[in-house]
């Protein structure tokens, strides 16, 4: 470590802009009596003190994968009525469109098919019931005929659950087909017009797509060499673009297993409740992870120097007397510097001036 004491004499001059000739009082130049000028050199006087360790994560606002749901047409048909925008919230079983299909008259009439298939089977395994009693119809063939009507029913049942999920009732004569919201949530996106054809479910874009966001999901990307820093369970902070002055606390509730291919990073999940749906899915956000405390001696960010591989800083030995100081820096932050070996607790360092200290000692 270098130390060399510096005896810095720091003039000041005083500069008169006057049309005064030399010979008038010293006093007319300074009528008002001001003080003289402050010093250009200022000090601190550094502790230790606790600091943390803070990683802060880039993020994103998602909704939970499992509360996306995106609704496709059931059948191919012309949409004539859209009743929903982005950003509208729906309660589960709204109406959210109205589809006109003629494959919708086909479904109806397979229906109607097949309680007249039913009725008809029900009719002949009765008869065969009476036969049987009277011993004129052997055991096989009623057995046969149960096994048709049982057949007949099974399909009557596949047909009705057909119309059932198509909306309809089994009384309904319309080929228009109501479009509903499987879930409660906000409407993300609308993928469909009035008067749009839709094709069948196998090509179909959906209609619109609604997530459950009363409570979401922070995503945020953790570099490997990191992992050893964030644990699930630990305590977070979130600071949301949009919302500066808010902090959202949560706690880290899964880390993946895999890195992803593309960000090479490890996703850590948060999840937070959001009421009145302020956090919007793909907001940028940071989590910042608080690892624990330590002791170390802090330092305005002005009072280091940095001159190649060298880092000092001065420090007041006696009043106006002034000592470089090399140093070791441990973390650094937007305002000041942790120092963690040349400094003690009690110095006085330099904070303004040091600039012209260091030009001092190279002269």
């Amino acid at each position: 470590m270098i130390r060399r004491t510096l005896a810095v004499a720091l003039p000041f001059f005083l500069l008169s802009l006057t049309a005064c000739k030399h010979d008038q009082p010293a006093a007319a130049e300074n009528p008002s009596g001001a003080a003289p000028a402050k010093s250009v050199v200022e000090t601190t006087t550094v502790h230790t003190q606790q600091v943390s360790n803070q990683l802060v994560l880039p993020a994103k606002v998602t909704p939970n994968p499992t509360s996306v749901v995106h609704i496709f047409p059931p059948i191919s048909g012309r949409v004539v009525e859209l009743k929903v925008l982005p950003g509208q919230d729906l309660a589960k079983g709204q109406q959210i469109g109205l589809l006109q299909s003629s494959d919708a008259a086909q479904t109806r009439s397979d229906f109607e098919k097949a309680k007249i298939e039913a009725a008809r089977a029900d009719l002949q395994l009765n008869r065969a019931k009476e036969l049987l009693q009277h011993q004129v119809m052997a055991q096989r063939d009623y057995d046969d005929l149960k096994a048709m009507d049982d057949a007949d029913h099974s399909e009557l049942e596949r047909a009705r659950q057909a119309l059932h999920i198509l909306g309809f009732s089994e009384n309904d004569t319309s080929d228009v087909i109501p479009i509903r919201a499987p879930i409660s949530g906000a409407v993300l996106d609308v993928g469909t017009a009035n008067g749009e054809l839709q094709r069948s479910l196998d090509n179909a874009n959906a209609i619109a797509t609604i997530a459950d966001i009363s409570s979401i999901w922070v995503v945020g990307d953790l570099y490997p060499r990191d992992l050893d820093k964030v644990k699930v369970g630990q305590s977070v902070d979130i600071n949301v673009t949009g919302y500066p002055d808010n902090v959202y606390h949560g706690t880290v509730s899964n880390i993946s297993d895999a890195v992803d291919p593309t960000s090479l990073t490890l996703k850590v999940r948060v999840v937070l409740a959001n009421p009145g749906h302020k956090l919007k899915p793909q907001m940028y956000a940071n989590i910042a992870v608080t690892n624990q405390k330590r002791t170390s001696i802090v330092v305005p960010a002005t009072a280091v120097i940095q001159n190649g591989k060298n880092i000092f800083v001065f420090v007041e030995t006696t009043p106006g007397k002034y000592e470089r100081r090399d140093v070791v820096l441990g973390e650094t932050h937007d305002t000041s510097d942790e120092i963690t070996q040349g400094l003690q607790d009690g110095d006085r360092v330099v904070i303004t001036g040091a600039e012209l200290l260091r030009e001092s000692e190279a002269e």
